[in-house]
């Protein structure tokens, strides 16, 4: 990849962000309600000289478009301003919980493509056979099911009929001054049903993808050609057939890995899980304009940042795309 390639790409991530940031903050000031009269209702009166000195402690009596630019200014500067209800900086909110989040989204996406890809390969094998008729049924049923769905679902069968995953929180508070290694598998141990809920609907897609990219591949000249040399069925599948095959699903992981996070912020709910869903999910019910557009910018953030990245990687597993701009 080239220097002006890289630099092309950087340039539209940072002006994409750019345009995230105004449309995000016009929506959320443009919806119905007032800010003020949650932050006073925590304050317990809401008289008209409450409401006007609220305003204008933070700034909501200026015009849309001044609070839009001083906004957009303290953006560039990583200044995501205070929150209204938490009182702290939405930086600071955003930084003790984006760990949880990313851990989780990051997982998740793993064992999603990796089974889902495994699935795949097993049913474009035999593709009018048991296991692949099997996965058909299984990734229909994954895809169909809602993830909140699939999280009570989960809840109630391992906190009621088999209690050996936790169902709630990321550590338990009893090992809380435990070993370092100790403490990683207790994390492990709460991250397995948030991880596997939130993985279940791409694992489903991630497994037809993958299905219907062998079964273009595997009627190739180069595979009967590698077959007709005597290589075995285990490298035609996985050395010859999905290396060709993977392409389509890393474009797919790239664009998926928006709804992954949207879908991250309702696993965390249903399993409370330390990470920015539930801090979204306060915000929002709490109007706390700050703290909702920092959550947004960073889920946004990630986006691009994986994008571009899914980008590069998609150039560099193909060759014939290396040199073009």
């Amino acid at each position: 990849m080239s220097a002006p390639y890289i630099l092309n790409r950087l340039f539209y991530g940072l002006l994409l962000m750019l345009g995230v940031v105004v449309l995000n903050f016009l929506l959320i000031r443009l919806a119905p309600g007032d800010p003020a009269l949650a932050i006073a209702g925590e304050m317990g009166g809401a008289t008209e000289e409450v409401l006007a000195s609220i305003r204008k402690e933070y700034g909501l009596d200026r015009p849309l478009l001044t609070q839009l630019g001083i906004y957009v200014g303290n953006v560039v500067r990583l200044d995501l301003g205070k929150s209204f209800f938490f009182n702290q900086p939405v930086t600071q909110l955003i930084a003790e919980r984006i760990g949880p989040t990313i851990l989780l989204v990051v997982t998740a996406q793993a064992i999603s493509i990796v089974l889902g890809v495994f699935l795949g390969v097993i049913a474009a094998r035999k593709p009018h056979g048991v296991a692949s008729a099997f996965i058909t049924v299984f990734a229909t049923i994954g895809y169909a099911v809602p993830v909140f769905w699939t999280g009570i679902m989960l809840i109630i069968f391992f906190a009621s009929w088999l209690p050996v995953f936790p169902v709630e929180g990321m550590r338990s508070v009893r090992l809380r001054d435990a070993d370092f290694l100790l403490q990683i598998v207790d994390v492990v141990h709460h991250l397995i049903l948030p991880a596997f809920t939130l993985a279940m609907i791409y694992l489903a897609q991630y497994s037809r993808l993958s299905r219907a990219s062998m079964l273009e591949v595997l009627g190739s000249d180069y595979i009967r050609t590698a077959r007709a040399k005597g290589a075995t069925e285990r490298s035609v599948l996985f050395r010859h057939a999905l290396r060709n095959a993977a392409l389509p699903i890393l474009t797919v992981a790239g664009l998926q890995f928006g709804n992954l996070i949207s879908g991250a912020l309702l696993v965390e709910t249903v399993f409370n899980w330390p990470g920015m869903g539930r801090l979204a999910f306060d915000s929002v019910l709490r109007r706390d304009y700050p703290t909702i557009l920092g959550v947004l910018f960073f889920a946004s953030l990630l986006v691009v940042i994986v994008n571009i990245l899914t980008d590069f990687s998609y150039r560099l597993a193909d060759p014939r795309l290396r040199d073009r701009q």
